[in-house]
């Protein structure tokens, strides 16, 4: 079965006065048709940078200097930006943190969702509206045919957030990208989006890359999670494995550091110092300066991804080193 993204050896820069400060390092990965992919990690951890390459977004003087990205086996990392433009919203849909930065809060719901709606079909403009009626409606949206009339503003934020799904799944896309869907939301609220964009993509059929610093979020939606550290995938895996028996001492530092119920605790586990600057990233392994179980390579060799169990990690742990002159 082709995946329905594939990221191959994707390497991100931005040219500084400094030099060329590297953001996202030979990452690899593939999300297959109704998957939920997570990619978890502190920020400043590469994740939104991730996701902005994938759609093209990467605002000047940054670049993709390496690597591919594929949609269905199509590169699209390449392509001239009127034809990325076309594939953005039709192919892959986008759920971005603040609401307000995907709604513009001039024009009424219902002109923008219609707008969207007829870019990417031949729909005429009542069709169209009919369509926004019935998304709008499938997001949970209540009298939807009072509300498609009101402005952004006229909305909670969550309400606004479920506009921004009815949107994002528009077209019906292939791919939805959500890029912290829940921050800025209340817990009861948070539950509500993710379960709607569970529910919704599994009815789409749509493959979803969801970014987030929160475990309980990626618990509750993704089928495998990605963890990242300092512009590379530390660990990836299905998510139960990487939850209940996480592999790097990164991930376990994580999952230490969510409180439990079940076990009484006086202090929370905490991971010693700070995501690197990129300016700054260490030699080696990035996580050697804050891992408690960092020894001989660690400090000089970079571990690369390699299978273990049913999950790959980055980690001489689990990977003998190889004994070379060089190393000696």
């Amino acid at each position: 079965m082709t995946p329905v993204l594939s990221v191959r050896n994707l390497k991100v820069e931005f040219p500084t006065r400094r030099g060329v400060l590297t953001a996202i390092d030979d990452v690899s990965f593939d999300i297959a048709p109704g998957e939920v992919l997570g990619v978890v990690g502190e920020s400043g951890a590469g994740k939104s940078i991730t996701g902005t390459a994938v759609i093209g977004l990467i605002e000047p003087p940054g670049r993709i200097a390496g690597g591919e990205v594929l949609l269905r086996g199509q590169r699209i990392d390449n392509l001239p930006p009127e034809q990325m433009r076309k594939i953005r919203g039709k192919r892959i849909g986008m759920v971005f943190q603040d609401p307000l930065t995907s709604l513009n809060p001039l024009y009424r719901i219902g002109y923008q969702l219609v707008e969207t709606i007829r870019t990417h079909s031949s729909l005429s403009e009542s069709a169209a509206r009919k369509k926004a009626l019935s998304l709008l409606e499938e997001v949970g949206i209540p009298a939807p045919d009072t509300r498609i009339d009101a402005y952004p503003h006229q909305f909670s934020g969550g309400m606004r957030q479920r506009v921004v799904l009815a949107l994002a799944l528009a077209a019906e896309p292939e791919l939805v990208i959500a890029d912290e869907p829940t921050t800025a939301l209340d817990v009861s609220v948070q539950a509500q989006i993710i379960a709607l964009l569970k529910r919704l993509c599994a009815q789409h059929g749509a493959a979803v890359m969801l970014i987030t610093h929160d475990m309980g979020v990626i618990a509750e939606t993704a089928d495998r999670v990605a963890v990242m550290y300092a512009g590379r995938i530390a660990e990836i895996g299905p998510v139960r494995e990487v939850i209940k028996a996480p592999l790097h001492p990164y991930t376990k530092g994580l999952m230490g550091s969510i409180p439990s119920l079940a076990h009484d605790s006086d202090r929370l586990v905490q991971i010693p110092g700070s995501m690197p600057r990129l300016t700054a990233i260490p030699s080696g392994c990035p996580f050697h300066p804050r891992c408690p179980r960092a020894f001989v390579p660690c400090p000089t060799f970079r571990p690369e991804l390699q299978p273990e169990q049913s999950s790959q990690v980055a980690c001489w742990l689990y990977h003998p080193f190889p004994v070379t002159a060089a190393a000696l």
